[in-house]
């Protein structure tokens, strides 16, 4: 017997704020989100003395129309100790520039300078920090004079270790600039690649809203998200690398947030002893599918918070294990608007995990023998019934910390003249249970089938940006040509097709 559904979504809860509307109305966030402009910073972060940084392009005539302009980091760390293996994540933020061009080239005169001064005085931040007032990490810069105008991309500068003798205080000691801290306590080089030099570009697709338009007559707040789950590369050694997942978008002076508990459908109670993530992802205008732009740990009831979540419209994807090792199915609200309330989101308890696995192969034009350093991802992707988006399904921390991610590395098992690396994705095993947020008296529903699913990779430059580099630069992998999708049965595992890239430079 199915086990009874919760009777609505978006049931209106009691947080701590002045006035609380479901997923039809808009709430603000006034207890412990601080304003921007109040310029939040790290609790007992290292200072930083001036670091040389790429130099700014020409500015812009002084008679172009200027905005007062904030900046903030962000970074709801879904796989920070206990969760994972990580306790701290340091790095040194030198320079963000912006540009109205996509296609615009590093040191292209289209440039703005948005954080002056940062150059001159620049910000360690943990990523896996506690963040002010439920929020930001750090603030860049506050209510700073920048050009205005729709920019189309950005490019976030980090600070090279060979700078690391000049930041005082700091975390990472005199050897590096950016560094890892394990939960023992040792600590890592954080390595960025070469074409890191040129700045960790957010283009369009990495953009909420797909573009950020600075007024001039407003006072708008920028926030920069840091998914450093997706960031850190195992190299063949050992060592770790840093290849940047980065987003912005514009968000509300006090941290615009959307909140809300996850349970079991059949107890209405928190998952216990197990993990739950939820993610907040939105449609890729290039190609329809929702991807993950931020996500977060529920807590020990079951409560959650992404914040600061940039004005638009989103989808909420859920998954979670209990302690007892029960899979359960994934909890998906739709078209959630940020600064509402989600309410509850029950999980159906199902049977145990299947897993999806597969190999990704890169090869490198000039056909190295081994060693080709390319990041790659692989992502399931899942179907909504009755013509409801395409999600991406998210992955627990314990299982894979790295979500994925790899850097490829010749072995015994791959083709002959190419690189690889083997992905197995665990997931559930029985079908979403979803709402649409804005039906208030709609109860989540479950399809009856098993759940299908798709697999598909990316592939680029460790340190390139968000834009692939490989040919093909996305795949996308089914059972057969016809389109069939992958199903996962309990306790079993399903095999994609490999996936290959060539032309990686």
């Amino acid at each position: 017997m199915r086990p009874s559904l919760l009777p609505r979504a978006c049931v209106v809860l009691l947080p701590l704020c002045l006035a609380v509307l479901g997923c039809t109305g808009n709430y603000n966030v006034t207890s412990g989100a601080a304003p921007v402009g109040s310029g939040p910073t790290v609790t007992g972060a290292p200072t930083v003395t001036p670091v040389s940084a790429p130099s700014s392009p020409p500015s812009t005539p002084a008679a172009a129309p200027q905005t007062s302009l904030t900046i903030v980091v962000s970074d709801p760390a879904a796989c920070r100790a206990p969760n994972g293996p990580f306790s701290h994540v340091y790095v040194t933020i030198t320079d963000i520039q912006g540009s109205p061009n996509a296609d615009a080239t590093p040191g292209d005169g289209s440039f703005s300078d948005l954080t002056p001064g940062l150059s001159a005085s620049p910000q360690q931040v943990d990523l896996m920090g506690q963040p002010t007032g439920k929020c930001f990490l750090a603030a860049l810069t506050t209510n700073r004079p920048v050009n205005a105008g729709n920019y189309q991309q950005l490019r976030v500068f980090l600070a090279p270790d060979t700078a690391a003798s000049k930041v005082s205080n700091n975390a990472c000691g005199g050897l590096y600039a950016n560094c890892i801290v394990r939960t023992d306590n040792s600590l890592y080089d954080l390595i960025l690649p070469a074409a890191s030099a040129q700045g960790v570009v957010i283009f369009p697709g990495q953009m909420a809203n797909a573009s950020l338009t600075l007024n001039a007559s407003e006072q708008p707040a920028v926030d920069v998200s840091f998914d450093v789950c997706s960031s850190i590369l195992v190299r063949p050694d050992g060592s770790y690398e840093f290849n940047p997942q980065v987003r912005a978008g514009l968000v509300a002076t006090t941290g615009g947030s959307i909140s809300g508990s996850v349970v079991s459908s059949a107890t209405g109670q928190a998952l216990k002893g197990g993990q739950v993530v939820v993610a907040l992802e939105q449609k890729d205008p290039a190609t329809g599918i929702d991807r993950v732009l931020m996500r977060t740990t529920a807590s020990a009831d079951g409560s959650f918070v992404l914040c600061p979540v940039p004005q638009g419209t989103y989808d909420l994807v859920a998954v979670g294990v209990d302690g007892a090792d029960i899979s359960y199915s994934a909890g998906v609200e739709t078209g959630i608007q940020s600064g509402q309330l989600a309410g509850q989101i029950p999980l159906v308890p199902g049977a145990a995990e299947g897993t999806l696995n597969g190999m990704i192969a890169t090869q490198n034009a000039a056909r190295p023998p081994e060693g080709v350093a390319v990041a790659v991802r692989a992502d399931a992707l899942q179907q909504l019934p009755n013509g409801g988006p395409t999600i991406t399904v998210p992955l627990l921390p314990s299982q894979n910390p790295y979500n994925a991610a790899s850097l490829t590395a010749a072995q015994s098992s791959c083709p002959a003249g190419w690189d690889c690396s083997q992905f197995a994705m665990q997931l559930p095993s029985t079908t979403p249970n979803v709402v649409a947020c804005s039906e208030q008296t709609a109860q989540f529903q479950q399809q009856g089938a098993p759940p299908g699913y798709v697999a598909e990779s990316f592939a680029q430059v460790a340190g390139a940006g968000a834009m692939p580099d490989c040919q093909t630069n996305r795949v996308d992998v089914t059972v057969s040509a016809q389109g069939r999708t992958l199903q996962l049965n309990p306790n079993q595992e399903t095999t994609a097709a490999n996936m290959t890239y060539t032309a990686c430079e």
